[in-house]
């Protein structure tokens, strides 16, 4: 992870100071303390509808899609050039955690409600990038008012900020410069791995599915191109063969308040990251639910799936709460004697199910299966306890992958938070790095 900031490694300037502001703490002391508004200034707004629309994303100016902006609405916008700063006042309690300041390093038109601020002093504009990531999120989500916590220009000027001797703003930046690349470069490289880790269980989901355990078996045609070989015990079938396969109603009933007696509706956007997560779901009546549920009950160890857009994306329910379902496919295998639950949860997630799905897809931009066309998915056919041996294989070597992807994850985090102790202390003068 490179260099760590400890006491053993860091250097400390001679002599510090209370800066007065609560969240840098103390400074050097021959750091100065100046007014938002003795370093920048509000730029008025300028208009330039030839240029390219953009937006902040996450600490940076990015081009947006033109073609989804109205010619009026665009002649509206705000010049920003590159070298301004621009910041998104708006919304401050929506979202916690995007940076809201940005350094432009493009030409392009922004939305009236940001503000573009310059420089009014000589000043490294890169020590500031990083100075005001900082102030955004340390402070500045905390000022704005009204329900949407909105703020302007006069909220931000009368904000203190530190003023380093040129020289030192430079250097600065120049050492975030080379240390955050270094650690972007390495939670990208932790990234990839964890894209091969889901890789490598993807594979071997698919192979033991598909083709058993055994790497010696001998093989057939399973008579459908897109199958292919099969073991030689092993048959196909329609799925409608071994399981009932029901869905959620496509009449959507009236919302209502949630109470005590209403129940969640649980629609795609509901199961599509693989869990089941129902806390912005909108409710329905008792009476609603119930005549939902006369032809779509969800028991424990069902599964269901989206029908639009996102197959591939099976949870299998193993809770009690109840809740209805609205264009989901709904597979009964709780209590199957051919077909088990887990066995057919890797399946789904197969590309033997999702080139069907493309195969008959109703089209749109999503594309849906209908009832019918699940019914008639066409999958392996095997004995109970052969599928019960694979799924114990697949969950065996998937808790060895899973443990591996989430240690990855904890490393990137720490890279994160190092990266942002990091800058913190070198832009407030927690160390020395020059």
């Amino acid at each position: 992870m490179g260099t760590v900031i400890d006491n053993t490694t860091i250097k400390k300037y001679p002599a510090y100071k209370d800066s007065g502001v609560e969240w840098i703490e103390d400074v050097p002391s021959h750091w100065e303390v100046k007014k938002f508004k003795r370093v920048f200034y509000e730029i008025k707004k300028r208009s330039n509808p030839e240029l390219n629309c953009g937006s902040i994303s996450f600490g940076k100016v990015v081009y947006k899609d033109d073609e989804k902006i109205p010619e009026s609405t665009k002649r509206s916008y705000q010049v920003v050039q590159k070298g301004d700063f621009l910041v998104n006042p708006l919304n401050l309690n929506y979202d916690l955690i995007s940076l809201r300041i940005a350094l432009s390093d493009i030409d392009v038109v922004v939305s009236s409600g940001y503000i573009v601020l310059s420089n009014s002093v000589k000043l490294d504009k890169t020590f500031y990038k990083y100075f005001l990531h900082r102030f955004d999120v340390a402070f500045m989500k905390l000022l704005g008012s009204g329900v949407r916590q909105t703020l302007n220009w006069n909220d931000i000027a009368n904000c203190d900020l530190i003023f380093p001797p040129l020289s030192e703003q430079t250097a600065i930046a120049a050492f975030l410069d080379r240390k955050t690349a270094l650690i972007d470069q390495a939670i990208d490289i932790k990234q990839k791995q964890i894209e091969l880790l889901k890789e490598r269980r993807q594979i071997l989901i698919h192979k033991a599915v598909t083709r058993g355990l055994n790497p010696n078996v001998k093989l057939k045609d399973s008579g459908v191109e897109w199958i292919g070989e099969i073991p030689e015990g092993w048959g196909i079938c329609k799925i409608k063969l071994l399981i009932e396969i029901k869905d959620g109603t496509h009449d959507t009933p009236a919302y209502v308040n949630p109470g005590l007696d209403t129940y969640p509706l649980a629609t795609t956007k509901h199961v599509t990251t693989g869990v089941l997560n129902l806390e912005d779901a909108s409710h329905i009546s008792s009476n609603d639910y119930f005549e939902i549920i006369k032809r779509s009950n969800v028991e424990n160890g069902d599964i269901v799936m989206p029908m639009i857009g996102t197959i591939g994306s099976p949870i299998i329910i193993v809770t009690a709460d109840k809740f209805a379902i609205k264009n989901l496919a709904l597979f009964k295998t709780a209590n199957s004697e051919k077909l088990n639950n887990r066995f057919l949860y890797y399946l789904l997630q197969c590309d033997l199910i999702k080139i069907q799905f493309e195969l008959v897809s109703n089209g749109g931009v999503l594309g849906f299966m209908s009832l019918g066309q699940l019914r008639n998915l066409i999958i392996p056919k095997l004995s109970l306890d052969e599928q019960i041996e694979i799924v114990k294989e697949i969950d065996s070597a998937g808790i060895k992958i899973t443990t591996a992807i989430s240690l990855k994850e904890q490393e990137i985090e720490k890279l994160k938070e190092y990266k942002a102790t990091l800058i913190n202390s070198a832009v407030t003068g927690k160390i020395k790095v020059c």
